[in-house]
C-alpha cells in the first residue's frame, strides 16, 4: 500500500507559477515511477508528467512541455510538479499517482495503481 497526499494547489492569475508536492508513505519511495495527471470539469483525467524511479527520465504532455517540470526527492519521499506560465486551460484537479512495480516512467493511467486525493489548481485570466 502507498498513501499519497498532494498539496500546493490554489488560485493564480495567467502567467503565474505554482509548485505542487506529493508526499508518499507506506512503501520504499525509490522503487517505482510516479506521475501527475489532471482532470477538468466534464473531461477525462489526462496525463501531465511522469518520472522514473530515480528521476533520471521524465516525460510530459505536449500541452505542458516547456512550462512544467516534474522532479522527485527520494530522501523526502516526495514528488514535485513545478508549473510556470500557467494558463486558464491548466485549471483542473491535479492528482499524483504511483506505478508500483514499474521503474520506468509511463503516461498511461492503467500503469498506476495508487492515487492521491487531488489538489485544485485554478488559473484565471
Amino acid at each position: 500500500q502507498v498513501q499519497l497526499v498532494e498539496s500546493g494547489g490554489g488560485s493564480v492569475q495567467t502567467g503565474e507559477s505554482l509548485r505542487l508536492s506529493c508526499a508518499a508513505s507506506g512503501r520504499t519511495f525509490a522503487g517505482f515511477a510516479m506521475g501527475w495527471f489532471r482532470q477538468a470539469p466534464g473531461k477525462e483525467r489526462e496525463f501531465v508528467a511522469t518520472i522514473s524511479w530515480n528521476g533520471g527520465s521524465t516525460n510530459y504532455a505536449g500541452s505542458v512541455q516547456g512550462r512544467f517540470t516534474i522532479s522527485r526527492d527520494n530522501a523526502k519521499n516526495t514528488v514535485y510538479l513545478q508549473m510556470n506560465s500557467l494558463k486558464p486551460e491548466d485549471t483542473a484537479v491535479y492528482y499524483c499517482a504511483a506505478a508500483i512495480g514499474r521503474l520506468g516512467y509511463s503516461s498511461m493511467k492503467k500503469d498506476y495503481n495508487f492515487w492521491g486525493q487531488g489538489t485544485q489548481v485554478t488559473v484565471s485570466s
